[in-house]
C-alpha cells in the first residue's frame, strides 16, 4: 500500500448533461492499498470515459510496478534488498521522488526521510511489519544504522547506497501519481477535472454547471468524517497527512506511523492533521508529511517561511484549534486577519 487514508472529502456533484453535448463522467477503483477516482468535464470531441480510463489505469499501474513497498517485484524493493555499498539503474520517476526526498530532508534538518522502511517494519507498521508495539532500545538503535537520506546517492541513471537503507515513497507516491495523471488528462484536452487518488487530489478548470470544485477539510476523528472547512481549488493539489487513523496504543500513549527520523520514533506532539495546498500535489504530498513530522511550532515556522498553504488541526484540550498559514488563506480565497 502505497497511500494514506486521509481527511479530504470531494464535493464534486453528479449532474447529467446540460444539452450542448458534454457531460460530466466519472470513474474509479481500487490502487495502492486504497482507491482512486477521476471526475471531469467531457466536452464535444473529447476522449470516451473507457479511453481515459484506460490511460489513468495504465499510469496507476506503472507506479505500483516501480515504487511499490508491497511488491517484491518492485523497482524500489529490488533496490531495497540489495546489500550496502550497492547500485541499480532506475526510472527517472524514482530518481526524481529521491532528489524531492532529499530537500525535503534537508529543508527538515532530517525528520523527514525517505529511508524509514525498516523503522516502519519495527513498529509494525511497514510491509515486513510483525507487530504494532514500541520496540527494544537495542532494536532500535540497529535499525538505526540503516536510516539516513544521506546514504542514497544518484550517479547518472543508477541510484545507489552505502549503508542497507530501505527507501519508503508512501510519502510522495500518491502525489506523483495525481500529477502525472493530471498531466495526461491535459494532453488529451481535458481541462475539468478532478483527479484523485489515495485520498491526494488536484483539480482544474469548473464542475459541469461552471461551479468551482469544492474539498472539504476533515476533522481528524476516529469514528467519523466531519467537516472543518470547504475550499474551492483550480489548479492546485491538496493534501493532509494525519496521525488519526493508522496508530497504536500502548501505556495509555498513542504511537502514529508518522515517523521523525532523527529519534526513529513515532511523533508524539499535539499536532493532529495538517492539510497544505500547492501548485505541484507531489510537493503537497510531501509537505504535508513534512509539517505533520515537525509539530505545531516549527511546522507553522516552516510553512510562513515558505509561503506554504497550510490547514494545521492542532489537539487541545477542549477538542481541536485550527490555524491556518497566510498561504492557506490566499490560496482558498479566504481573507487573513
Amino acid at each position: 500500500m502505497l497511500g494514506r487514508l486521509l481527511g479530504l472529502v470531494m464535493l464534486a456533484g453528479m449532474l447529467s448533461g446540460c444539452g450542448n453535448g458534454d457531460s460530466m463522467e466519472s470513474f474509479g477503483g481500487p490502487t495502492m492499498g486504497s482507491t482512486y477516482s477521476i471526475k471531469y468535464v467531457r466536452h464535444a470531441g473529447l476522449a470516451d470515459s473507457t479511453q481515459v480510463r484506460s490511460e489513468v489505469e495504465g499510469i496507476l499501474g506503472e507506479v505500483d510496478r516501480q515504487m511499490s513497498t508491497y511488491r517484491s517485484d518492485s523497482d524500489i524493493e529490488r533496490f531495497n534488498a540489495l546489500p550496502a555499498d550497492s547500485c541499480q539503474t532506475m526510472p527517472a520517476s524514482i530518481l526524481e521522488l529521491v532528489r524531492v526526498g532529499e530537500q525535503l530532508s534537508q529543508q527538515s534538518e532530517g525528520s523527514y526521510d525517505l529511508t524509514i522502511e525498516p523503522l516502519m517494519n519495527l513498529w509494525g507498521f511497514g510491509p515486513q511489519g510483525r507487530e504494532e508495539k514500541v520496540p527494544s532500545a537495542a532494536a532500535l538503535a540497529e535499525v538505526m544504522h540503516r536510516v539516513g537520506y544521506h546514504h542514497l546517492r544518484i550517479d547518472g541513471d543508477q541510484l545507489c547506497k552505502d549503508a542497507a537503507v530501505e527507501v519508503d515513497f508512501d510519502s510522495i507516491a500518491a502525489g506523483y501519481a495525481v500529477d502525472t495523471i493530471a498531466a495526461r488528462l491535459e494532453a488529451l484536452g481535458i481541462h475539468d477535472y478532478l483527479a484523485e487518488a489515495t485520498g491526494e487530489l488536484k483539480a482544474s478548470g469548473n464542475k459541469l454547471d461552471g461551479s468551482p470544485w469544492r474539498i472539504a477539510l476533515e476533522e481528524p476523528r476516529d469514528d467519523q468524517q466531519v467537516a472543518e472547512r470547504v475550499i474551492s481549488i483550480d489548479g492546485y493539489g491538496v493534501s493532509t497527512s494525519g496521525d488519526y487513523r493508522n496508530y497504536f496504543l500502548q501505556d495509555g500513549r498513542r504511537y502514529s506511523h508518522t515517523f521523525d527520523a532523527r529519534s526513529g520514533a513515532p511523533v508524539l506532539h499535539n499536532l493532529a492533521s495538517v492539510t497544505v495546498i500547492h501548485p505541484s500535489t507531489l510537493m503537497s504530498d510531501g509537505l504535508s508529511t513534512l509539517l505533520l513530522i515537525l509539530g505545531p511550532e516549527r511546522a507553522w515556522d516552516y510553512a510562513e517561511k515558505h509561503d506554504i498553504g497550510a490547514f494545521f488541526v492542532i489537539r487541545a484540550d477542549t477538542g481541536f484549534v485550527i490555524r491556518t498559514s497566510k498561504a492557506f488563506e490566499r490560496l482558498s480565497g479566504k481573507k487573513t486577519d
